[in-house]
């Protein structure tokens, strides 16, 4: 579903991602760990069109996507959550929702628009509620029912536990498992919750100054002197 080859970039003349390859299957839900300022969030941009490439190949859904726009990404199925939700809070939460239904004018939009709902009874409940009065964990659900709505294949989730109640946080593992096998999506993840992390991921790589140090299996994952060596400041 996604291939990344030997990709580079950064902002300027300042290069943050160093020769990151990563593979990642149809209906995988795969994550990408590192201790904070390690070039993450930089790799998710660069995935999806926001942030720009230096050299280096980006392959979805078999597509060369490297020199398209974000929206062209989005559009061929590339959905994107990013740090801190992005919802627009000024706005209502349907209003929120559909935003997400102008990335993909192909049929069943509002099948899914009524999809969505089912998935997320809370957000059914408050459709005229103004999306910046929510709490962390209501934002992040809205954050993804925005995107479900654009029929993506695959979502790029950065660190969707950000300003959400540790109690809730397993909950958002639940629906991101939920909705890869619903909605027959895959998933890279970018998280500093170990606990989220270790409840949805297949696999994980290790980022460390914008180099992929490791591939760690789910069982790898659980190992908690494995994940002390590669994350211990």
């Amino acid at each position: 579903m996604l291939k990344i080859e030997h990709i580079n970039s950064g902002y300027g003349k300042t290069r943050i991602i160093h020769d990151v390859s990563l593979h990642i299957a149809p209906g995988e839900i795969v994550s990408v760990i590192g201790r904070n300022g390690v070039g993450k969030s930089t790799l998710m941009k660069t995935i999806i069109g926001l942030n720009g490439l230096d050299s280096g190949e980006i392959l979805f859904d078999g597509k060369h996507v490297s020199k398209m726009k974000a929206h062209q990404r989005a559009r061929l199925g590339m959905g994107y959550v990013a740090q801190g939700h992005g919802i627009l809070s000024s706005l209502t939460v349907e209003d929120n929702i559909k935003m997400g239904m102008d990335i993909n004018s192909k049929g069943m939009i509002q099948a899914r628009f009524d999809q969505v709902y089912e998935y997320f009874p809370r957000l059914a409940e408050r459709k005229t509620q103004i999306a910046g009065t929510m709490s962390g964990g209501e934002q992040a659900m809205l954050s993804i029912a925005r995107v479900l709505v654009g029929q993506p294949k695959i979502i790029l989730l950065d660190e969707p536990s950000e300003g959400v109640q540790p109690n809730i946080v397993h909950k958002i593992g639940e629906i991101v498992e939920l909705i890869c096998k619903e909605f027959d999506l895959t998933v890279l993840l970018v998280e500093q919750h170990m606990g989220l992390i270790q409840q949805v991921s297949q696999k994980s790589y290790v980022m460390d100054k914008g180099v992929l140090i490791a591939e760690l299996t789910k069982e790898q994952l659980n190992d908690s002197n494995i994940i002390k060596q590669y994350l211990t400041v």
